[in-house]
This record gives structure tokens, C-alpha cells and sequence, in this order.
């Protein structure tokens, strides 16, 4: 009760009028830090628990007593629809203080803007590549807009954990920092972090302050969960076999979708009419083409359309529009959204929620199905998973259903462990050092190379590159000019480098879907989006392709044509899938359990799956026979450890085990054709494993892995050196080997 009497009037006015009856655990856990310690706060609690109103009411109350002279307080947000959210929120809370509220992205009006620069004050939301471009083109304006800054809020710093946009603000903010004489305590908000420790030591890195993170004890929730299967013609897996035990689909409805609609769609379809609901998919085109099927049965049942869309490719009239109709209790419309909805928004009383096939981690899959529940009800998340039927001679590791098994994998680690992934802050982020180089120049003007470098590699989140690395990547700048070197022995930006950051994408280090033109010889063959490395194959067109060369700048692909199949979903993964969801789906595979959520065609067809796997081992032995000399392994290793181990195999044992034919479906299987014995193929990887080699050793010749969105302006021997050290698993995969007999 003390840290209530202890906020401001205006705040407890606030409660009173949210009839909220007493303090949350969390929200007296920040006010007792935030009042009475010095420390950062990593606030770590479940979706709509309060974790905003908890880091802002002290800080707002502290603000009251002593007004900040500039901006006071800088709340980072990754989406530009969770800035306009928690703009309105704050607003609110902020008016009778007459605390200004300030946000700030490309979908701000300029005037907005202009009365910020000329009366800095209060709280400034923005997203990171906002920030990025005001400390480039407001350098001289940063003193006097954050002289007094206190407080820095870092909303859903789980998204900013695990690749170069958490590097990129904690880079703005210890620029910001320096630049403007101040040492602002740090707050991080999240609803899933899998490390707490060492994400408060992210938090806290080079600020000689340490972070307090209050143990919030989580109250127990209530879940309805479903998951569901379907093939996309045919006989569905509960028709083929008799089911016991399974669950029943959920209720029925009247006026149900088109006769030849896709069954899972159509599933989406029936039970989204008459709610609000956000039906998540994994890519921006799967977004598109959801949509527009939902709308085209809305047309041929003589119904009105009652689908949205949102992601990020969208204009700023789109987003907003599908924001605002989820906001209003009255509209019972459904969007389909990639992960833009995903994180933070209050949409309202969203009644229920779809993820059609898995998503990548648990993180994602908590923060999806953490968008409902809001207002007392429970969350509520339905998987729809949706496969072709299998071939009658497809091959056997094409008819594991890898995407049902992944899903119950997500469910199930949380469920029995409360596992969330670990950040990932141990890459050699060469691409970042690129863009904070060339952003610090474009802002302070000429520097000397000494004096660039104690810039650029004081910052803490490129403390694992070194001077002569840093060295390597200067020269090779002012090389291809995209810097320049003047008569006084200064750097300045290069011509090549002002059409880099003259670009309004250059604010960002995310890498946008960029299209390739696919080319063999004369004919133009198709377009794919983030090629695999030169040698690996493709599929497009109904053929397979051989890549031979890739044009980065003329976004163009040069192959040949070869025989042989990739499996449908190669190349999908666009990250890191972690090695404890890998080893969960294994053991899905392996034990008897039938879990509650199942409706009937996925007990049928996980069922069938486990009889598959009992018959062949592939739940059992790493190493199964496909006939003849063709064998698969399935190592069960998240995606970094098994890039490790598909090049280890390709590298260091071709040879000895006389491989051949060699096609990886990442991160599930290997498929390939040997001239040893089963036996021998253990004994001889785990001979190569034991010996002592280079990370190097597993870059193929020539290769140049680009995988970041500033690579292609890397030298090619630190973008090798970069994926060696920072991205490939070589323990982990090493430790797997050595497990197998």
C-alpha cells in the first residue's frame, strides 16, 4: 500500500477510474525498484499483465516532481502499430499531468515532428530505425532533445535478442548516450524471454549499472487449445482410419464454406464467422494468398467480405485499418496477419486465434496466442496444420508430418518446462559494424580512422571484433568506395556509400524480401526470394536447378538445370530453429501420449506417423536405409548445429564414406547415397569429430554466405570468418555425433 500512496495523484486517479482494486505483483515490483534503487528493470510477465503501466507510473510519478528538462523518458518499440497503441494509452494516462506524449516513425506527420524539435519534453516513442535516422540527420539537435533524458523503455525486448535490430538500439542507445552526456536507466519489457539473466545482462552492457529482475510469480491461466490436420485434397487422416480416443472438432456451423475449398481453409473459414479473430501464418506471400482465398468463399457464399489484412509490405491506410476494425468490440472481422500483429497491440476482445502450421519458437508461438485473453477470458489458439497427402512411392522422410510434430513440440515445452528460447548475443556482426560505421560517419562528418574506430568498437555489442578485423573492413570501404579517404588522412562517406545511406531503407538492418531473377543461359526461369549459397539447389518451374553464380546487386541467380527433387518446404526455415524443439519432436515421435488438444485427423495422422517410425526407426536410429546405397539421417538438431553437420559431412567426410547425392531438408533430415556400411559411417564421423579443425574448414571454397542485409559491403574473408565463428554450431554438432552408437 506504501508504493501506492507513494505515485502521483494523477495515477492513482487512474486506478480509481480502471476500478483497478489493488496493485499488481508486477506493478509493485517496478515501482520498488524504479523508486528506491538505481538499478536498470527487466520486467518479464505474461501478455496483458500490466508490464507498461508498471514501468510508466513511477517513472511518470518521478517526472511529476521534477519535470525533465528535454525528453525524459525514450520508449523503443519494434512496430510502428505498438507505438500508435501505446501512444493512445499513455496519452491518457499523461493528460492531467500535462506530461506531453510524443511518438515518432515514417507514419508521423511532420508537424507532429516539428513541435517535438521545438519543445522537447516528456516521453518519445520510436521505433529503432526511427532513432537511427534522428541521430543521423539531428546530430546537432541531440544535446539539446535529450540533455536530461532518464529513463529508456524497451518494449518486447525478446524480438531485439536474437539478430542484428537488438544490436543496432542497444548501438543508438549508448550513441544517444555519449552524444547528449547522459546515462538514462534502461527498462525491458517482455512476455517471453528464455534467459533472464543474460538478457539483463544485454540490457545493462557498458552502463556500470547492473539489472534488477524481480521474480514475478505467474498466475495460473486458462488455455483452449486445438490443433487440427488436414490434407489439402483427398481423404483426411481421420476418414482413412478408425480413431479412438480423439477429440471431437468443434461444434458445427450452419452455411459452411465451398464444396471444393481447401479443407483447412475452409476449417478457418467456418469458424471465424461471427468472431473476432487473427488467423497468423509465417510469410508475407502465405499472408496474400490466405487472404484472398478467404475473401473468394466470402464471394462465392453471397456473403460479405469479413477479412483483413496486415503485415509489414502494407501501406500505413491498410494497417491502420485492420488495427482500428479489431479495436472496435462491434466489428466481427478477421485478419490475416504475419508477425506485425504479433506482438504488444491491444486489438481488444479478440476471441480466438488460428496459426496455420507451426511457427519457428515457442516465443512466438506464446506471443500469438497471447493476443487473446484479454479482459478476463481465456486464451484461445487453434493450429491449423495443412500438408499434400503423400505420394504412394514418396520416399520415407517426405511423409513425416514435420510441421504437425513441431507444433505439439511448442505446446508441449512450454507446458512441461516453461521453455522459452535463449537469446543469441555470441555472432561476429559484421554487417552491423558495416551500417553503425557508416551512420556514425554520415552524422559526425570526417573522422580519422583511430578516432572512427574508438567510436564504432566502443560500442559494447562489437566487443568480439578486433582492430585488425576492424582494420579489414575499412580498407576494403574505401576500396569500393563507399568511403573516402581525404587529403588530411580523414574518412568521409564514399560515393558508392552515399547511395547506400541516402536510401530511407538503409534506416534498417532487417532484411526486406527482395525478389532474384532466376536465369539459365537466354531464358528467365522465375523469381525466388533469399537464394540459398552458390551450389545449393533451387526449385522452381517443376525442375530442380543448380545455383552457379549470384549477381547481389542485379538481384540475379544463374543456374543449370540438373535431375533430382528438393523437398517442398527447402529453404523455408528463415532462422534459427533451436535444438530442444528438434529433440520434443523426436520424442513426440517416440512415446505413446495422445495429447488433449488433438482433434481427430491429427490423432489419426500422428498416429499413423508413430506406426511409421516404429517400423522403420526413424524415431530410433539417426541413421535409416532407404534401399539400395540411399540412406537419411535425421540428427535432430536445431539449424545452426545441423548447417555444421551438412557441411561437416559434405567436408571433412565425403571421401571416406564415398558420398554422393547429398540433399538437405534443414533442419529435419540428410539424404544421401554411401559407399560404407551403416557401422562404418559412425565410426568414421565420429573419427572426424574427435579431430581438432578450423571453424573455416566448413565454408566451402569460394563461398560467400550472405545472410545479413549489409553482407554484400563486407569483405568476403570477414563474412566467411563471420558465419565460421558466429553462425555455424560446431559443438553441438559434434556433441550429437558423438552420441550416436
Amino acid at each position: 500500500m506504501h508504493l501506492f500512496d507513494r505515485y502521483a495523484p494523477f495515477v492513482q486517479d487512474f486506478i480509481y477510474r480502471n476500478q483497478w482494486q489493488n496493485l499488481r505483483a508486477i506493478q509493485v515490483a517496478a515501482a520498488d525498484v524504479i523508486f528506491n534503487s538505481e538499478d536498470h528493470l527487466l520486467l518479464s510477465a505474461s501478455t496483458a499483465s500490466g508490464k507498461t503501466e508498471a514501468a510508466f507510473f513511477p517513472i511518470l510519478t518521478l517526472f511529476s516532481e521534477d519535470m525533465p528538462r528535454s525528453v525524459g523518458a525514450l520508449y523503443i518499440g519494434p512496430l510502428k502499430a505498438l507505438i500508435n497503441d501505446q501512444f493512445l494509452r499513455l496519452n491518457e494516462l499523461c493528460e492531467e499531468a500535462q506530461i506531453p506524449v510524443w511518438h515518432w516513425h515514417g507514419d508521423v506527420s511532420q508537424s507532429h515532428k516539428s513541435r517535438l524539435l521545438k519543445h522537447p519534453s516528456g516521453i518519445l516513442q520510436i521505433t529503432p530505425e526511427s532513432l537511427e535516422a534522428m541521430l543521423m540527420h539531428k546530430h546537432a539537435d541531440i544535446v539539446r532533445l535529450f540533455h536530461d533524458l532518464r529513463f529508456v523503455v524497451i518494449d518486447e525486448v525478446h524480438s531485439l535478442m536474437r539478430g542484428d535490430r537488438g544490436g543496432q538500439t542497444l548501438c543508438l542507445i549508448e550513441r544517444l548516450s555519449a552524444m547528449a552526456g547522459v546515462n538514462p536507466r534502461r527498462i525491458g519489457l517482455s512476455a517471453t524471454i528464455g534467459d533472464l539473466e543474460s538478457t539483463g545482462a544485454f540490457l545493462s552492457a557498458g552502463t556500470g549499472r547492473k539489472t534488477a529482475i524481480p521474480k514475478i510469480e505467474a498466475k495460473g491461466s486458462t488455455w483452449r487449445l486445438s490443433l487440427e490436420h488436414f490434407y489439402v485434397q483427398g481423404p483426411q487422416s481421420a476418414e482413412e482410419h478408425e480413431v479412438k480416443n480423439a477429440l471431437p472438432v468443434p461444434e458445427a456451423v450452419s452455411d459452411p464454406a465451398p464444396a471444393q475449398a481447401d479443407p483447412g481453409l475452409g476449417y478457418i473459414f467456418e469458424h471465424t464467422r461471427g468472431k473476432k479473430c487473427l488467423v497468423f501464418v509465417n510469410s508475407r506471400e502465405e499472408c496474400e494468398a490466405v487472404t484472398t482465398t478467404l475473401r473468394q468463399y466470402c464471394e462465392a457464399n453471397q456473403e460479405p467480405d469479413r477479412f483483413l489484412i496486415h503485415h509489414g509490405n502494407l501501406s500505413a491506410s491498410y494497417r491502420e485499418t485492420a488495427e482500428a476494425v479489431m479495436k472496435d468490440d462491434d466489428m466481427y472481422q478477421t485478419t490475416v496477419t504475419t508477425a506485425t500483429l504479433e506482438l504488444g497491440i491491444d486489438i481488444g476482445k479478440l476471441e480466438r486465434a488460428f496459426q496455420i502450421d507451426a511457427p519457428f519458437t515457442v516465443s512466438s508461438f506464446l506471443q500469438r496466442m497471447g493476443r487473446t485473453g484479454r479482459r478476463g477470458a481465456p486464451q484461445e489458439m487453434w493450429f491449423v496444420i495443412r500438408e499434400d497427402p503423400p505420394e504412394m512411392r514418396a520416399m520415407l522422410p517426405t511423409t513425416v508430418p514435420w510441421k504437425l510434430l513441431q507444433a505439439i513440440a511448442l505446446v508441449q515445452l512450454y507446458l512441461e518446462e516453461r521453455w522459452v528460447e535463449p537469446p543469441r548475443l555470441d555472432r561476429l556482426p559484421f554487417s552491423l559494424l558495416y551500417h553503425q560505421t557508416m551512420s556514425i560517419l554520415a552524422s559526425c562528418g570526417e573522422l580519422t580512422p583511430a578516432a572512427l574506430a574508438s567510436r564504432v568498437l566502443g560500442l559494447q555489442y562489437f566487443h568480439r571484433i578486433s582492430q585488425e578485423d576492424y582494420r579489414c573492413l575499412l580498407n576494403h570501404l574505401i576500396e569500393t568506395g563507399q568511403l573516402q579517404k581525404t587529403e588530411e588522412g580523414g574518412l568521409i562517406v564514399g560515393l558508392a556509400g552515399e547511395r547506400v545511406i541516402n536510401s530511407f531503407k538503409f534506416y534498417g538492418v532487417f532484411v526486406e524480401s527482395e525478389e532474384y531473377s532466376v536465369r539459365c543461359g537466354s531464358q528467365t526461369i522465375g523469381t525466388t526470394v533469399k537464394p540459398p549459397p552458390v551450389g545449393e539447389k533451387i526449385a522452381l518451374a517443376g525442375h530442380v536447378w543448380v545455383i552457379e553464380e549470384i549477381d547481389h546487386k542485379r538481384r540475379q541467380i544463374y543456374c543449370q538445370q540438373v535431375k533430382g527433387k528438393v523437398p517442398a518446404y527447402f529453404g523455408e526455415c528463415p532462422g534459427d530453429i533451436h535444438t530442444k524443439i528438434l529433440l520434443r519432436m523426436k520424442q513426440v515421435l517416440q512415446e505413446d501420449t495422445i495429447y488433449p488438444y488433438l482433434m481427430k485427423n491429427a490423432v489419426a495422422r500422428l498416429m499413423q506417423s508413430r506406426n511409421t517410425a516404429v517400423h522403420s526407426g526413424v524415431a530410433t536410429e539417426p541413421l535409416v536405409s532407404l534401399g539400395g546405397t540411399m540412406w537419411c539421417l535425421f540428427p535432430w538438431l536445431g539449424t545452426y548445429a545441423f548447417f555444421a553437420l551438412e557441411r561437416f559431412l559434405k567436408l571433412r567426410c565425403a571421401d571416406r564414406l564415398k558420398l554422393s547425392s547429398l540433399e538437405a531438408s534443414r533442419p529435419y533430415f540428410i539424404q544421401f547415397k554411401m559407399g560404407v556400411s551403416k557401422e562404418d559411417f559412425f565410426r568414421i564421423v565420429k573419427e572426424e569429430a574427435a579431430k581438432s579443425f578450423d571453424p573455416m574448414a566448413l565454408v566451402y571454397p569460394k563461398e560467400v554466405p550472405l545472410f545479413e542485409k549489409y553482407d554484400e559491403y563486407v569483405p568476403p574473408e570477414l563474412i566467411r570468418k563471420g558465419f565460421a565463428y558466429g553462425i555455424l554450431d560446431i559443438e553441438g554438432m559434434k556433441a550429437r555425433v558423438m552420441e550416436w552408437p
